[in-house]
């Protein structure tokens, strides 16, 4: 440790103190914001601390978050304020340093994560006493950081352009309708299997049962992992059995999520999500699945939605957009062309993302090295 450096429990070193308790029944509507122990649960019309302050997440799923804080702010009583200081710290560098130690580490696990003052107080703290050495500290990281948070920025924004860039071709494939294109709608070209009633039992294996969590835009998620027992099989799917290359497509929660199904093993499809089985002699899935995922479908169907708190669509009214599409080869030059582009995406992303984790790894290299001492 480098000279002048203190090392010391965090008991020695502040005092903790809870917020006071505000339900969101009491809460009244104002441009205070409120803390909790997850960050910002609302906003109401007092406050109870103001100022400079140190805040730390109490109980549930963000508990240990610490927060600096200049302005007034309601804390409730799932959060901690630090109530008096037992050496010179400088506010900012207190907030770097009790972050990267990652206080949730010593929650209670229970239904809810709780740190309370017993499961940190020996929590070791190493620092600098000198102030002016904390905020040289502070100077830096946040120019590292600062420099750090703008090539993500940067590296997020090429993440949304590519993904807007696929969504562009799309509205420009499917805007266009070129020489001898027909016009149906989905009624005339498509089969609908749909699965009303109780969803079977979930088990710990057997029949995997896809759900609408598992169908984003476009995608067929492996996760969440759900099951249905082999024997509730042929009595839940007597309405038609879907195969590679159908599409499907949730009614609900949320509405007009779109993705090919991409395999023979046996599924069962649970409620909210209709199989649309093309007419393979006219339409293929692949093709079907890109041009739902159009603006000009997507507006279409979500315009026909119903339903005060969830959004659906009925079946009738699913059977009567119109549908555009070529013959067999200019669907299959279409998809072909898609496929291409989005897997020049995918790629774009997965480099994008490696880059995005490397600089979160140079985040927490740099606060390694800040609190050993050896970045000042």
């Amino acid at each position: 440790m480098r000279e002048g450096w203190v090392e010391d429990k965090l008991s020695n070193c502040i005092k903790l103190k809870s917020g006071n308790n505000l339900t969101a029944k009491n809460m009244i509507s104002g441009e205070i914001p409120v803390y909790g122990g997850n960050g910002i649960s609302g906003y109401h019309n007092d406050f109870n601390l103001n100022g400079e302050n140190i805040i730390i997440g109490r109980v549930g799923a963000w508990c240990g978050n610490v927060r600096y804080v200049n302005e007034r702010i309601w804390l409730t009583d799932n959060a901690f304020k630090i109530s008096e200081y037992k050496y010179d710290f400088d506010y900012k560098f207190l907030t770097y340093m009790l972050n990267r130690i990652n206080l949730r580490n010593y929650a209670r696990q229970s239904a809810q994560p709780v740190i309370s003052n017993s499961s940190i107080k020996d929590v070791v703290l190493k620092f600098p006493k000198s102030l002016l050495e904390q905020k040289q500290i502070v100077k830096t990281l946040n120019l590292a950081f600062g420099q750090i948070d703008q090539a993500k920025a940067n590296l997020e924004q090429n993440l949304a352009n590519a993904k807007a860039l696929f969504a562009s071709k799309l509205n420009e494939v499917f805007s266009q309708r070129g020489e001898g294109w027909e016009e149906k709608t989905l009624k005339d070209i498509v089969k609908f299997i749909d699965y009303r009633g109780k969803t079977p039992k979930k088990t710990d294996s057997g029949i995997r049962l896809i759900t609408a969590k598992n169908v984003k835009m476009g995608i067929l998620n492996r996760n969440p992992e759900e099951f249905i027992a082999e024997d509730d099989y042929d009595d839940w799917m007597t309405r038609g059995i879907p195969r590679k290359g159908d599409v499907l497509f949730t009614t609900e929660a949320p509405l007009a999520m779109v993705a090919l199904l991409d395999t023979d093993d046996k599924i069962a499809l649970a409620q909210r999500i209709i199989t649309l089985c093309p007419n393979r002699e006219i339409l293929s899935g692949e093709y079907l699945h890109y041009c739902l995922q159009s603006k000009r479908l997507q507006d279409d169907i979500l315009s026909k939605g119903t339903g005060a708190t969830v959004t659906g669509i009925k079946s009738k009214l699913l059977k009567e957009i119109l549908v555009m599409f070529p013959n067999k080869n200019i669907q299959k030059n279409i998809v072909n062309q898609l496929d291409l582009l989005k897997q020049e995406i995918k790629t774009l992303q997965t480099h994008y993302q490696q880059n995005l984790n490397n600089l979160e790894e140079l985040k927490k290299s740099i606060l390694e090295k800040a609190f050993k001492g050896e970045l000042v």
